[in-house]
């Protein structure tokens, strides 16, 4: 059986907020199983954003485990992130799982990856999935030519991505968060 994939999850940053959104869709091969999948979470009490690209079940497993770590770690996403990233790299089970996660607060954005990667992005802007290239161009554009806020970038970047990637479509669910000043 393949592996499902397909999805787009974009974050984008600016000075007054962030904002994690992602596409509804689930496939199997060149199937879509489903058009509505949540795939973004709020998570410690809403304070923090947590979607993910991948494998749905693995993924569902390492939200878990992020949360966990999250609750040891209630003050640092990124102490949170590191240690769920190492975990992922050294444990045989967690070592399979094949996702993506994107969490932010209202400090902080970070990718996590079964490499053993936590990235932090330059410029506010972090992408995950089959249709992440397209979604993150067109975010740093509007970022960089427009004002508009963080989660109408989101929305709309998403939107473009959902055109050109037959794994992204566009039922679009975002969350934010304000950032403090």
């Amino acid at each position: 059986m393949e592996t499902p994939r397909g999805t787009t999850i974009l974050c984008v940053r600016r000075p007054e907020a962030v904002a994690l959104g992602g596409d509804g869709q689930v496939t199997l091969g060149d199937q879509v199983l489903k058009h509505s999948a949540v795939k973004v979470r709020r998570l410690l009490d809403g304070r923090v954003l947590a979607a993910f690209a991948g494998a749905t079940a693995d993924a569902f497993t390492l939200l878990e485990r992020f949360e966990e770590r999250l609750k040891e770690h209630p003050a640092s996403i990124t102490r949170a992130a590191i240690s769920l990233a190492r975990d992922w790299r050294s444990d045989r089970m967690l070592r399979r799982l094949e996702s993506v996660l994107i969490v932010t607060d209202p400090g902080r954005s970070l990718m996590i990856s079964g490499n053993g990667d936590v990235v932090e992005p330059d410029d506010g802007v972090l992408a995950a999935g089959s249709g992440a290239p397209a979604a993150a161009g067109a975010a740093r554009a509007l970022l960089r030519h427009s004002d508009l806020d963080a989660e109408r970038i989101v929305r709309e970047a998403l939107a473009i991505a959902a055109e050109s990637c037959i794994y992204t479509n566009d039922r679009i669910r975002v969350e934010s968060l304000p950032c403090s000043p």
